[in-house]
């Protein structure tokens, strides 16, 4: 589902009386449960039969293990706090905050989230020099998800 389609449909969700709305599409199923002041989502694949959820669960477990380690050095990796889009700039036309190379100080903002239209500044927890930044600018992050490499 595309993302910008999933902060509308949050947003909607936030802002009405609905408690909870679950949609199903060709590429997959979403459920927005709003609870507490706080709005959650879960994504899943859509289910078109038992053999069609086996083979797409098999083949991307199996393959992402082995790029993620080769891809990823040594060292000490920022992760992400939240789900969101990650930035590497305070705006489209601005300089990043980090390049590779690029000395960081513990608490130094490194990049933005940003999640339900809220732009959420990202702190090194690490003292040390980025050696590899491991997101595109733009691109969708989950939770936890590695973002910076500090050594």
């Amino acid at each position: 589902m595309d993302l910008r389609k999933l902060k509308t449909l949050i947003d909607l969700v936030s802002e009405s009386n609905v408690s909870e709305l679950e949609i199903t599409e060709a590429e997959g199923k979403v459920r927005i449960v709003k609870g507490g002041g706080a709005v959650v989502y879960q994504a899943a694949p859509a289910v078109m039969g038992a053999p069609a959820l086996a083979a797409p669960q098999a083949a991307p477990v199996a393959a992402a293990p082995v790029p993620a380690a080769a891809e990823v050095p040594s060292g000490h990796i920022v992760k992400s706090p939240m789900v969101g889009t990650f930035y590497r700039s305070s705006s489209p036309g601005a300089k990043p905050f980090v390049e590779i190379g690029t000395q960081v100080k513990e608490g130094e903002t490194i990049c933005i989230i940003e999640a339900m239209k809220i732009l959420n500044e990202i702190e090194t927890d690490k003292s040390g020099t980025i050696t590899k930044i491991l997101c595109e600018n733009g691109q969708a992050v989950e939770y936890g998800q590695p973002l910076f490499v500090v050594e």
